[in-house]
């Protein structure tokens, strides 16, 4: 199918939605946030960073904005990166990223910290090729070109498939494009491969005649985060309402896994992806997220992306990422290694 007759507004949504699996993209996109409403009442404002589809219309559709006893001023980004540099300004008390955006923030010494995660499955972050390729296994991609999106999580799954099939990026022609490039390119047969995450992924099996290589499945963490400013963290008030917050984030989590058909209608008339598109990726990662301890395990986790990215000089600095987490919401939540949730077969 020609890249024409894809969904226009989902082939313009740079997802870096609560999934794990959701990447950053680099500024090329653009970025600065735009207001988009407040929710709740009280003296107390706190100020939200998100992507279209993303918390915001999660939190709606579970109705955990129902009785807020404080204010979300919501402002949109178009993705991870241009969300942390708000949250290092002091413009955003907090926002949800992907595992691989803190660790470009974190490595330019932005002023943030990992307060939360959540732990989803992998199945959505996938190296694609189309039906008729040749390419049957990641060993295959030596000297081949592959795009994928720069910083994103998408990235560091390319990194870790290569790395497993015995390759490094030097084996491979890496096309730095933003997805709605790479979707572009890919469609037209101007890339041999995809690295991707959903819903792009989703999108492009159903809509795009591809197949999947290889998935992160066992290869990435599978986490996300939300991040917060130092500077709210250290405000008493803003404190507890991040608590109450984050707490949201998890009731509403819990409601999409028992309500999957629910949230992937309400996701897609938020999106414009379609209906079908939408229920595959809620059921192949974003409905699997379970929310997790920011722990140890965590920190080790994302220190092998800042390692791994440090070595191949895709970021200035190797650094201690636990410097820049914040465990004190942890309480009683499961491990950062918790399995996800599953609705069976992956879709």
């Amino acid at each position: 199918m020609r890249a024409r007759h894809l969904a226009p507004a989902a082939l313009l949504l740079p997802f870096t939605l609560l999934l794990a699996a959701c990447g950053g993209s680099s500024r090329a996109e653009g970025g600065g946030g735009t207001g988009s409403g407040t929710d709740g009442k009280g003296s107390l404002t706190l100020n939200v960073g998100d992507q279209k589809g993303g918390s915001e219309a999660l939190l709606r559709a579970a109705g955990e904005l129902d009785d807020l006893p404080y204010k979300i001023k919501w402002s949109t980004f178009t993705s991870g990166p241009p969300l942390l540099e708000a949250v290092n300004a002091g413009a955003v008390d907090v926002g949800a990223v992907g595992n691989t955006p803190p660790v470009f923030a974190a490595a330019a010494k932005s002023k943030i910290k990992v307060i939360a995660g959540s732990h989803s499955r992998s199945d959505g972050e996938t190296i694609l090729v189309k039906k008729d390729s040749p390419l049957k296994r990641p060993a295959q991609l030596k000297g081949k070109s592959v795009a994928v999106t720069q910083g994103s999580s998408a990235h560091y799954q390319l990194v870790a498939s290569l790395k497993k099939a015995g390759l490094t990026t030097k084996d491979v022609t890496l096309n730095y494009l933003q997805p709605a490039d790479a979707l572009a390119a890919f469609t037209r047969g101007k890339v041999d491969a995809w690295a991707v995450w959903d819903p792009y992924t989703s999108q492009a099996l159903d809509q795009a005649d591809a197949r999947v290589l290889t998935t992160g499945q066992d290869l990435v963490n599978g986490l996300s985060f939300q991040v917060a400013a130092p500077a709210a963290l250290d405000d008493k008030k803003k404190s507890a309402a991040l608590k109450d917050y984050t707490d949201r984030l998890r009731r509403a989590q819990n409601w999409v896994f028992k309500h999957p058909d629910v949230w992937a209608k309400a996701w897609a008339k938020e999106t414009g992806l379609p209906d079908k598109v939408a229920l595959d990726a809620v059921k192949r990662t974003r409905g699997t997220a379970v929310a997790v301890a920011v722990d140890k395990a965590a920190v080790a986790s994302e220190q092998q992306i800042v390692d791994s990215f440090a070595a191949l000089k895709l970021i200035p600095r190797s650094f201690d990422f636990g410097e820049f987490v914040d465990p004190r919401f942890n309480g009683d939540l499961p491990p950062s290694g918790t399995a996800p949730r599953t609705y069976g077969k992956a879709h």
